[in-house]
């Protein structure tokens, strides 16, 4: 019986159930591993995108809220009149909301798109390779409204300190608090239709149009990495044309935030978008401030694409080089 209990033992150890199992331990490890790494790396990205281009977006936000004409000369006076008035660093007021809200923002996103690429890759049978244009723009799509469900008060808190004096709000917290007292939990939810509806096309247009132009360089060049002056090209491209595609939703967006503190009451979508046109026109109220965003767009996204690369690719220099843990 003791021979039979041990052939049993050996049969176990020099069977292939202990080696099945180390291998799925090892994928499911690697897995995670590389969540984790699009989590930093995404949350990394939009951190410096977005504090690279702080004063812009706030410039921006200030006359998307408000009835007052948009031109290039009017945005560098208000810029200027802030920086006398407030100081330099008023410039970048509402940029720890706007980190509070971007760095999760960011990391989901990025992070997202990853694990949806992998998804559809399997569906479609293109794991490991570029995914058909459907296929990318979808999994682009997806992340945005991921991220976007996932952190949409944080982006009101933001809207509503980059537009207010900062004797209004002192910090994020308070914020919080008083449009819960004030204006009720709802309030954090305004404008989310508009976002979602927003987010679609930008997400997807960004994400599909940088994808694309990677998979084209690499073709065309035989290059399977783009150098970083391509990677910010390519994301440039990538946020002039998802910005372009949802900017006037944005302008909703963002007159549905503020309304508590601009004494308007924007209730629908559409009942927004018909008061902004018949009191300032389509070009001048819905698109108002997109050439700024054309330089601020490209910029923000192009530096954001290429960070979250440039992260993603040390962070698996590092591990094989045997610095991160296995």
């Amino acid at each position: 019986m003791g021979s039979g209990v041990q052939e049993q033992r050996a049969s176990l150890t020099q069977g292939e159930v202990l080696p099945l199992a180390s291998s799925s331990q090892s994928e499911g490890l690697k897995h995670t591993r590389s969540v984790l790494n699009s989590l930093f790396s995404g949350a990394l990205a939009g951190a410096v995108a977005k504090t690279a281009v702080a004063p812009l977006d706030r410039t921006k936000i200030i006359f998307q809220v408000s009835s007052a004409r948009f031109s290039a000369k009017e945005a560098y006076r208000l810029i200027y009149r802030t920086y006398l008035k407030d100081g330099f660093f008023s410039l970048w007021r509402g940029n720890s909301a706007t980190m509070v809200r971007v760095i999760p923002y960011a990391a989901i996103q990025f992070c997202a798109h990853e694990q949806y690429k992998r998804l559809l890759g399997g569906y479609y049978g293109f794991q490991g390779k570029a995914l058909p244009p459907f296929p990318r723009l979808l999994a682009g799509s997806m992340a945005g409204t991921t991220a976007a469900m996932l952190t949409y008060p944080l982006d009101m808190v933001r809207a509503r300190m980059a537009v207010t004096p900062k004797e209004m709000y002192s910090n994020i917290l308070h914020v919080f608090v008083r449009i819960s007292r004030e204006e009720g939990l709802k309030t954090l939810y305004r404008g989310f239709t508009p976002t979602i509806l927003g987010v679609v096309p930008y997400a997807g247009l960004s994400f599909f149009t940088y994808e694309t132009l990677k998979k084209l360089h690499a073709e065309r060049s035989g290059r399977p990495q783009p150098y970083s002056y391509e990677r910010l090209a390519f994301g440039a491209c990538a946020g002039l044309i998802g910005q372009s595609a949802s900017y006037p939703l944005d302008v909703v967006r963002r007159r549905m935030q503020t309304a508590g503190v601009t004494g308007h009451t924007y209730g629908t979508i559409l009942g927004t978008m018909k008061e902004i046109v018949s009191e300032e026109g389509v070009i001048r109220g819905l698109y108002k401030g997109l050439s700024m965003n054309w330089v601020k767009g490209p910029i923000a996204v192009g530096i954001s694409f290429t960070t979250f690369d440039l992260t993603q690719i040390l962070l698996r220099k590092l591990h094989q080089m045997g610095y991160t843990a296995r």
